[in-house]
């Protein structure tokens, strides 16, 4: 038996970072003799155990070959199967490196693991270090191909390591033989949503969709390419690079996956209106019905997806906050059910600043339309709507009094609901008066 630190723990040690996830391949073993010293089998395709005291992943070195459509149509192989052949199926060349470990410490899991990458002896048959020093993502083998689910992980490797990086153009042409195959439209919405989501959180989840692009997994961003924008506000001019420019911003602020993925969609209407009149007038709304689409179709979380259409349609009038008037600056606070939900409505803010930032001479510019917003919040919440209830409740009731001490009828009464509503509707307004 010999035990191997494998894959990303590898490649993040020779990068100078601090590895997060220590996968283990074992040669030399079998799942009974695995079971035998403690391990609990957890793979029922292939062998993976979980160790009896770290919970580490330990898998038994395997070959995989290709039986049906999609990234689980894989059968695999255990039996007598090298390091070498078991790093060979893997993605990428930084991914397919290892470092073989003290077997006599396999019992304790090796808790303490500590690697010098000057010192430690790495087994690199695919040229791993070679590509880190290029920063080039290339593959291991024509095996890429055979797993469709590889092209996102690589669109999501190129948002955590940035834009220093680039793609080998081999690379580049297996990416796109796989999407022009039909490959990509095996993927589960639940799989591409999950890469997704990791993505909008690195560094950098521009690269992910810029990666991405023209290989059909997101078609209504793709379209957002050559659609032009007026050059005063968007001296960037290209509607997907304001896009993409946001997303930059969006990480910037650290802003919440949430608010990320809605930062992603705002603008999605332009192509419409451009395509159906020459311009954007209208893409506000034309987008809420696109960002919902695409919500269910990769099926994101329905708080993700009600955020994305509030941005989506309601964008534009924050940014034109300070030439609103009260009403309207109520109204959005109305539509946005702000005051009952002040979170989301925060959020709604943070990810209009990511939108107003990410234009070209933009980026650092303040966003006070933010503040604004949030203070009408404050005052409008502040409203006594039980004080206005009861005054309103008094003063119908006195008046149901007098018409039928006149002998009248109170059936054109307005109904108690509606009127307590537009007391306090014009109660809040003028709260939000005084903040102008």
């Amino acid at each position: 038996m010999k035990v191997f630190l494998v894959g990303g723990a590898i490649r993040d040690i020779a990068m100078g970072l601090v590895p997060k996830d220590f996968d283990f391949v074992v040669t030399g073993s079998n799942p009974e003799e695995m079971t035998n010293m403690g391990f609990r089998q957890v793979g029922e395709d292939f062998p993976v155990f979980l160790h009896p005291i770290t919970k580490d992943e330990f898998a038994l070195a395997r070959t995989e070959r290709k039986v049906g459509e999609g990234h689980k149509g894989f059968s695999c192989e255990w039996k007598n199967v090298t390091l070498e052949e078991d790093l060979k199926r893997r993605d990428l060349t930084i991914n397919a490196m290892a470092v073989e470990m003290p077997i006599e410490q396999i019992e304790d899991g090796f808790l303490d693991i500590t690697l010098d990458f000057d010192t430690m002896n790495i087994i690199d048959p695919f040229g791993g270090l070679r590509d880190i020093n290029q920063k080039s993502l290339f593959h291991v083998s024509q095996a890429f191909e055979e797993d469709p689910l590889r092209v996102l992980r690589v669109a999501r490797f190129m948002s955590r390591l940035g834009t220093e990086w680039r793609l080998h153009h081999s690379l580049k042409l297996k990416m796109k033989k796989i999407s022009n195959s039909g490959d990509l439209q095996t993927l589960t919405a639940e799989r591409i949503w999950k890469e997704t989501e990791r993505a909008l959180m690195e560094k950098h989840p521009q690269l992910f969709f810029e990666t991405l692009e023209g290989l059909g997994v997101f078609p209504e961003v793709d379209a957002l390419r050559g659609v032009p924008q007026r050059e005063d506000h968007h001296p960037e001019k290209d509607t997907f690079i304001h896009v993409m420019m946001c997303l930059e911003q969006a990480a910037k602020m650290n802003l919440s996956m949430e608010e990320r993925f809605a930062v992603l969609v705002h603008d999605l209407g332009k192509r419409a209106t451009f395509d159906k009149s020459g311009n954007l007038h209208g893409h506000e709304e034309a987008g809420v019905e696109l960002v919902n689409g695409l919500c269910l179709r990769i099926k994101t979380p329905t708080r993700v997806r009600v955020l994305a259409k509030m941005v989506a349609e309601h964008h534009t009038r924050v940014h034109r906050a300070f030439d609103q008037t009260p009403k309207k600056v109520h109204k959005v606070l109305e539509v946005t059910d702000a005051i009952r939900n002040p979170e989301r409505f925060k959020s709604f803010l943070r990810a209009c600043e990511a939108d107003a930032r990410g234009r070209l001479g933009f980026e650092d510019r303040e966003y006070p339309q933010r503040g604004f917003m949030l203070k009408c919040l404050e005052e409008a919440a502040a409203v006594d709507t039980k004080v206005i209830s009861e005054d309103v409740v008094a003063r119908r009731n006195a008046k149901i009094k007098k018409i039928s001490e006149d002998g009248g009828s109170t059936d054109g009464l307005s109904p108690l609901g509606l009127m307590i509503a537009a007391e306090i509707r014009v109660a809040r307004i003028s709260a939000i008066r005084k903040v102008r």
